[in-house]
C-alpha cells in the first residue's frame, strides 16, 4: 500500500527529517519519503493507518492535505 500526502509548511531539510521521523514511527509504516520541492510525503507499508499517519504529521508540526 502506498499513500501520498501534500504537506505544507516544510521549508528545509530539518522539516522533512522531522516528518519522516514521526511518520516512520507509526506501526505498519515500512518506508516514508518527504520531498521538500513537491511538499509530498509518500508512505508505504501494509495496512497503513491513514489517521495515524496524519496524526504523526500533525505531531511534527505540519498539516497533511
Amino acid at each position: 500500500m502506498e499513500l501520498t500526502y501534500v504537506v505544507g509548511g516544510m521549508t528545509c531539510d530539518q522539516c522533512t527529517a522531522a516528518v519522516e521521523e514521526e511518520v516512520g514511527a507509526v506501526p505498519s509504516v515500512a518506508a516514508v519519503s518527504a520531498d521538500l520541492k513537491t511538499k509530498r510525503v509518500v508512505v508505504t507499508g501494509e495496512a497503513v493507518d491513514d489517521a495515524a499517519v496524519r496524526a504523526a504529521i500533525d505531531e511534527a508540526g505540519y498539516a497533511a492535505a
